[in-house]
């Protein structure tokens, strides 16, 4: 009788170790809060307006920057409020409750600070994210190509001529992280550059056509012969591919986190239609039927 009551006391502690190892710390629950307050107050009333009219919201971008959410994992030293991939995730989470696309858009604005500020240059670095980290000016990353995908080690752009596929920005940002070939193939070979709109040669396609997703612009980015100063590598020549990997570590987990958000929205938004629409005298939220559909 004494050894199962010890394994039930056991069990008990670990399932009580389990969930609390997952709790929110005080800072990390006021930061959820302070997303969600103002994805209530400057994203969710504007949403289904900039989907239907192609709306970039720029001006949303920065008052968001203002709260430090254009600069999340950037280095204090660097200017950002150095939080961490968690702290990232929350806010993401939180503001695509109202706008998934334009969650995604802030986040891989994120990826870019942080690969320049983690890897680059303190010259590079003092040219470029102090306007990034207010958002004055926006960043794409730059490593889909319309030949290489998953595949990213494949890409081909090459001494500045090539393209890049399905890039969030484009024409609307100003600086692009770019990932190009400057060496042998395979990932060894790949450098990672900062590339501005305005550089000659730098060229961008139409507006892909999306189902949703609207509230940030979509092109192929396009390079003919672009000149791009030796100051404007990230890292060393020859590590694009690592720092590449290395941006998209936090980037898909904020995808991730965007899509939980957007998930949960659905969701909150069903069940409070069920609970409004009446049939044969009652909500169509008290049938059986419809429980089941929402467990």
């Amino acid at each position: 009788r004494i050894i199962p009551r010890i394994e039930h006391k056991f069990d008990t502690q670990y399932s009580r170790a389990m969930t609390t190892q997952f709790d929110l710390t005080e800072d990390q629950r006021a930061i959820q809060d302070m997303a969600r307050k103002f994805t209530a107050d400057a994203i969710t009333p504007h949403a289904a307006e900039w989907d239907e009219h192609h709306i970039f919201p720029r001006d949303t971008i920065r008052e968001a920057a203002k709260l430090g959410f254009a600069s999340i994992y950037v280095s204090e030293e660097g200017g950002g409020i150095g939080l961490g991939r968690l702290e990232a995730a929350l806010i993401m989470e939180a503001m695509a409750y109202g706008c998934p696309s334009t969650s995604a858009f802030i986040s891989i604005h994120n990826m870019a600070a942080w690969m320049i500020d983690h890897f680059g240059s303190d010259e590079l670095k003092a040219r470029y994210l102090p306007s990034m980290l207010t958002a004055e000016r926006l960043s794409s990353y730059c490593l889909t190509e319309p030949g290489s995908g998953s595949d990213a080690a494949a890409l081909k752009t090459r001494a500045m001529r090539g393209s890049k596929a399905f890039i969030s920005g484009g024409g609307e940002n100003e600086i692009y992280v770019t990932m190009v070939r400057t060496g042998e193939d395979g990932p060894k070979g790949i450098t990672c550059l900062v590339i501005e709109k305005d550089m000659p040669g730098v060229s961008f396609g139409a507006n892909e056509k999306k189902l949703g997703w609207h509230s940030q612009p979509t092109t192929q980015v396009v390079f003919e012969d672009v000149r791009v100063p030796v100051e404007n590598l990230v890292g060393g020549e020859g590590e694009g591919f690592r720092i590449a990997m290395m941006g998209l570590d936090g980037g898909r987990l904020n995808i991730g986190a965007c899509s939980l958000g957007g998930a949960q929205r659905c969701l909150d938004e069903a069940i409070a239609y069920t609970k409004d629409r009446k049939q044969f005298g009652k909500a169509i939220a008290d049938f059986q039927n419809t429980q089941f559909m929402l467990a």
